[in-house]
């Protein structure tokens, strides 16, 4: 009953959200629970549709996730608006902090995913910048 556009942008969400969460090859507990929240609060599912599509995204993440990545971030840059992206790299800095600690290679593929959406570097360290207690670098546990 989703209007079609809709679900694109909840998928790519879905799917963007998987892909920081999984750049450390696991997903912990807490990136999951991190991720149905904020697929409740921005994309405005319920809790049933918000683990459903977390575990589609898991699942085309870790199937596809290497060949699918640009190709989702492009889509994700068609369907959002600048305020949409721009949210979108705090709820990516949201999901690695979710564990307490934003490693080295989930700041980098954030970096990466700004690049995808065409969005100034600025933009990552601005928002980087909110999730400072959590670097792995700065907290002298940094993992690659």
């Amino acid at each position: 009953a989703m209007d079609p556009q809709r679900a694109r942008w909840i998928a790519a969400l879905a799917f963007l959200l998987c892909r920081v969460a999984r750049s450390e090859l696991v997903i912990s507990d807490e990136e999951s629970a991190a991720m149905e929240r904020i697929l409740r609060e921005r994309g405005g599912l319920t809790e049933e549709q918000a683990v459903l599509v977390l575990q589609i995204a898991k699942s085309q993440a870790a199937l596809f996730g290497g060949t699918e990545n640009y190709l989702v971030s492009r889509e994700f840059n068609e369907l959002a608006t600048r305020e949409q992206k721009l949210a979108l790299l705090d709820c990516l800095f949201a999901v690695s902090a979710a564990d307490e600690s934003v490693s080295t290679a989930e700041d980098n593929e954030i970096v990466r995913i700004c690049a995808e959406l065409q969005l100034p570097r600025e933009e990552a360290v601005a928002a980087r910048s909110r999730y400072r207690q959590y670097l792995a670098v700065l907290q002298g546990t940094a993992k690659r």
